[in-house]
């Protein structure tokens, strides 16, 4: 695989980590890691594979609760549906902020910032659209968030160590983000 070119391996990344994502969205009935997606994303690849692999997560968790686990085809769902793939989208470009924002070199440290950053952003923007679409109590109830804060802090740091174990057994790590390309 060291032939790989980097194209192919931002590539491999976003299907490995999507694939990734899947499984977790299975697990947890549909409850997909967008922030720590979008953490690992904004620390270890370029924006523009870090965004495919957030649009390609929410593809997959869309294509997992509609065809596998049943959610209606109403107009309710399908606008929530919209509106969580905004939030994914909003939580990655989010983390890659904060990460070129604050220069730490602690890949715990830009971990760190990435996911409350990405967490901070994707929670804001389900809160705008639960303005809009409904379920805003839902939305920020104090103890939903302090367990969705944990779970996906608990994912990252999952898919943080699958990362690291793919990348000592050789698979070429996605082309790196400007600021930490050092």
């Amino acid at each position: 695989m060291a032939a790989l070119s980097q194209r192919g391996a931002s590539a491999l990344w976003v299907a490995l980590l999507t694939a990734a994502s899947t499984a977790t969205t299975l697990a947890l009935a549909c409850a997909t890691p967008f922030p720590s997606l979008a953490a690992l994303a904004a620390v270890h690849m370029r924006r523009p594979g870090g965004v495919a692999l957030i649009l390609l997560a929410w593809l997959a968790s869309q294509c997992v609760g509609f065809f596998l686990l049943g959610y209606p085809r109403d107009g309710s769902t399908l606008a929530w549906g919209f509106a969580l793939g905004t939030a994914a989208v909003g939580s990655a470009l989010a983390g890659y902020a904060a990460v070129r924002a604050l220069d730490y070199r602690s890949v715990a440290a830009r971990l760190a910032l990435a996911y409350a950053a990405g967490f901070t952003a994707y929670k804001g923007i389900i809160v705008g659209w639960a303005l809009v679409l409904g379920g805003l109590h839902t939305a920020t109830a104090p103890d939903l968030l302090a367990e969705q804060f944990v779970r996906n802090g608990a994912i990252l740091i999952g898919l943080y160590g699958l990362y690291r174990l793919l990348v000592a057994a050789g698979v070429p790590p996605p082309p790196q983000p400007a600021a930490s390309a050092t």
